[in-house]
């Protein structure tokens, strides 16, 4: 298991140093091996045979980066720095302030450019108030897959299980479609992700809820929103931690999106707040770096009272 000691530098490490584009970063390996087996496994064939060859796919993927984290973590200078790759905050946050760094210099093209490094719908015909949107909801979802989630994980079973969910999260980014070829191959994918998302994307909501009371905004509001609209998304989770940014903020999230041309609405979250500004999304940065923090911290907390217990 993780000491707290280990555990509160690989945090550290993240917020000093993000994630250096020029050093090797354990996703970028995931994700060449599953470009690699893809490759070889997805060819047309019947759904049952398609779903067998994206489970073997996806198994082989996450049981490999879980021996391979246990082989590398096995010192401690290892398991920081092997637990700091599964880390985002500072990746997320940076990330973000670029394209709202844009939006203040009035450079729509700029900001629209960035936006689409860290969104999958187009930007091409985003305004200030779309982008802005798409940030918020971009940093409320993010915070679930880059932070909470890996820091549970890093506290309930190491960098192993943290490297695991990696693993699956990279998996569903890249075949967990459902549109053609993806349909049935990441079918499994998915759904794992789906699973591993649930509990961390409920406990993303409540630290949202409690960054929100700490940055001065309506923690009752985003609590209310959260039950209200948490649910209203259709994934089972991103929803969670959206609806509770947008009663944070008192905006509306969610409405229409287009993905390579085509048109995606999705339900709206917060229908009584108002459009997005980019000082919602900045406040949107503030509250995900709080929350943050106190996962963070509770997560400490339990280590080390886990520590004291043996």
């Amino acid at each position: 298991m993780m000491t707290s000691t280990n555990f509160a530098a690989a945090y550290a490490l993240d917020w000093i140093a993000g994630d250096p584009p020029d050093l090797p970063h354990p996703v970028r390996l995931i994700g060449s091996a599953i470009s690699a087996g893809e490759r070889w496994l997805l060819h047309p064939a019947g759904p049952a045979t398609e779903v067998a060859r994206g489970a073997a796919l996806t198994t082989t993927i996450v049981a490999g980066s879980w021996f391979a984290a246990n082989l590398v973590a096995w010192s401690a200078p290892g398991e920081i720095l092997l637990a700091w790759t599964t880390l985002a905050t500072r990746n997320l946050l940076d990330q973000s302030a670029a394209v709202l760094s844009a939006l203040d210099e009035a450079n729509l093209p700029q900001a629209r450019e960035r936006l689409a490094m860290i969104v999958g719908r187009d930007t091409q015909a985003l305004d200030e108030s779309e982008i802005s949107r798409a940030v918020i909801e971009t940093v409320a979802e993010g915070l679930c897959d880059g932070v909470v989630a890996p820091i549970l994980y890093l506290a309930l079973g190491g960098v192993p299980l943290a490297l695991g969910f990696k693993a699956v999260n990279t998996l569903d980014s890249m075949i967990g479609h459902r549109e053609a070829p993806y349909l049935y191959f990441g079918r499994v994918a998915a759904r794992l992700d789906d699973l591993a998302n649930f509990i961390p994307a409920r406990v993303t909501a409540l630290a949202i809820v409690a960054a929100a009371f700490l940055a001065g905004r309506s923690a009752r509001r985003s609590w209310a929103v959260f039950l209200r609209d948490g649910n209203r998304h259709p994934s089972p989770n991103a929803g969670q931690s959206e609806a509770a940014m947008a009663g944070a903020l008192d905006v509306r999230l969610g409405g229409m999106s287009t993905y390579a041309g085509k048109p995606s609405p999705k339900p709206v979250l917060g229908s009584e707040g108002r459009c997005p500004t980019t000082a919602d999304a900045r406040a949107a940065l503030r509250i995900a770096a709080i929350a943050s923090l106190v996962v963070f911290s509770a997560a400490w907390f339990y280590l080390r009272w886990r520590e004291r217990k043996t």
